[in-house]
């Protein structure tokens, strides 16, 4: 089968071991329904999350991994890759291939150290260095709760370099009358900052 590269714009996605799965796969659902291509990266610890917070049981290999996520959320062929934590050659290692978007949703605060100080340790890592080398968009959803001096003092380094920082703070105001509402009210404000049409949340004051 030939694959379908007619997408509308490439992201990469990385899933690290904070709390708050339903937020990546989440928004990886939303992404392949809005004809995104989506670079897709998921840390060890992040699996052992999604097994403990959903019913998910997801592929260690990632090209098993890559056509489960494609079956599960309809993707075409293609849209949906999987690389590895040392697949160097993949092209978000590069600032000539990676995409103009990187999203980390979540974000572990060990992740948001690791780039604020330039680690590059694995290609999640190397990927958020190489987006903000080339002033790429990369938007950080930190799921943690208090923040200590250190977590707020990386996040200040990392808007200071121009990424963005969503922590993942859902509003109330839209009455959520489910969990999914509330994952829906997250992954809403990250679809609007990559400008990617949604439908998830009523934009305020649209009834005034």
């Amino acid at each position: 089968m030939t694959a379908n590269t007619d997408f509308s714009r490439t992201v990469t996605l990385a899933m690290t071991g904070a709390s708050g799965a339903q937020y990546g796969l989440r928004l990886l659902e939303c992404l392949v329904a809005a004809g995104c291509r989506v670079y897709f990266l998921i840390s060890e610890a992040a699996r052992v999350v999604v097994a403990t917070e959903t019913d998910e049981c997801l592929p260690t290999d990632s090209d098993a991994l890559a056509a489960h996520l494609c079956e599960k959320y309809g993707a075409r062929a293609g849209q949906i890759r999987v690389f590895g934590r040392d697949q160097w050659m993949a092209p978000v290692a590069s600032g000539s291939s990676a995409p103009a978007s990187m999203v980390i949703c979540p974000c572990s605060t060990g992740t948001l150290s690791a780039i604020a100080h330039g680690a590059s340790n694995n290609l999640i890592e190397r990927a958020a260095d190489v987006a903000l080398k080339e002033r790429r968009q990369l938007i950080l959803v930190p799921r943690e709760t208090p923040y200590s001096q250190i977590h707020l003092e990386n996040m200040l380094t990392l808007t200071r370099l121009g990424a963005v920082v969503m922590p993942a703070s859902p509003g109330f105001y839209q009455r959520p009358q489910r969990i999914e509402d509330l994952v829906d009210f997250m992954v809403a404000r990250v679809l609007d900052h990559l400008g990617v049409e949604q439908a998830l949340l009523k934009r305020w004051g649209a009834d005034a």
